[in-house]
């Protein structure tokens, strides 16, 4: 059997995907390679794990399973529109709202989100008057990825060529126009990669609204370890849980590239 056709692949431009076996026996063979790397770690380790320690609380996970994932959704919408308007604000006429933009994008990106999440709930939240944990956190969180999105976009803006911008405005196209026939869909190619990044970066950045008493999936987590002292049966759950809201996006965002791909 020529074993090398379900191991190699060509890398010239253009070439034909591996047939649909040889890329089931490569990914079986990554998986168990993983797989291996794990047991054998644990057997060193002469650690049993004691899910029955854990199993009582399996409605404790899923709770706060469930309450990241409409906090994820609702922030990833708010920071996406939050990324959109800076983005566009930086390239604004208008010089007080660019330069308020810039010092936004900067002072969030250069600051630890753990700082911005007590600074907002304990400082700004509280002198509006906001009492609720879960809207701070949603804030919170938005305003943060917002920061990065809002550079992701602008760089994928300013990726369009000159040229061609100067090629719409010739053919008479307005400016919402070259935003929307020209710009946009040379940009959207640019920007799903690190997009996505910034997306799962998001869901996984949610974990610490458990410094402000959240009872997302982290929070219920360590609750979980404090009761039954079964650290590593807490937080495995909580890793597959955390893999099982991510690995989705990163997959359609490949989908979409492929959908998006178009020669240059």
């Amino acid at each position: 059997m020529n074993w090398p056709r379900f191991f190699l692949a060509s890398n010239r431009p253009g070439a034909a995907l591996p047939s649909l076996t040889a890329r089931i026996v490569s990914f079986a063979f990554a998986c168990a390679l993983i797989a291996c790397v794990f047991l054998f770690s644990f057997h060193r380790l002469a650690y049993n794990l004691r899910w029955d320690s854990i199993y009582q609380y399996r409605q404790m996970f899923l709770q706060g399973w469930l309450t990241t994932i409409l906090i994820s959704v609702a922030a990833l919408t708010c920071s996406t529109l939050i990324g959109l308007f800076f983005a566009l604000a930086q390239r604004s006429r208008f010089l007080p709202l660019r330069y308020f933009s810039k010092i936004y994008i900067e002072v969030v990106r250069g600051t630890p989100l753990l700082v911005q999440i007590l600074i907002f709930f304990y400082v700004i939240a509280d002198s509006f008057g906001i009492n609720n944990r879960y809207l701070v956190g949603i804030l919170t969180l938005s305003f943060f990825s917002g920061a990065y999105i809002s550079e992701i976009i602008r760089s994928g803006i300013e990726s369009v060529g000159k040229s061609q911008l100067e090629s719409a405005q010739a053919i008479g196209f307005t400016r919402s126009q070259t935003y929307r026939y020209v710009i946009s869909p040379q940009a959207i190619r640019q920007i799903l990669p690190p997009l996505a990044g910034q997306f799962v970066s998001l869901i996984k950045d949610s974990s610490l609204l458990s410094i402000i008493s959240i009872s997302e999936f982290t929070w219920n987590a360590q609750a979980i370890n404090s009761r039954t002292f079964s650290t590593l049966e807490s937080y495995i759950p909580l890793a597959a849980g955390y893999l099982i809201l991510t690995l989705p996006i990163s997959l359609w965002t490949r989908r979409l590239e492929k959908k998006h791909r178009f020669e240059t």
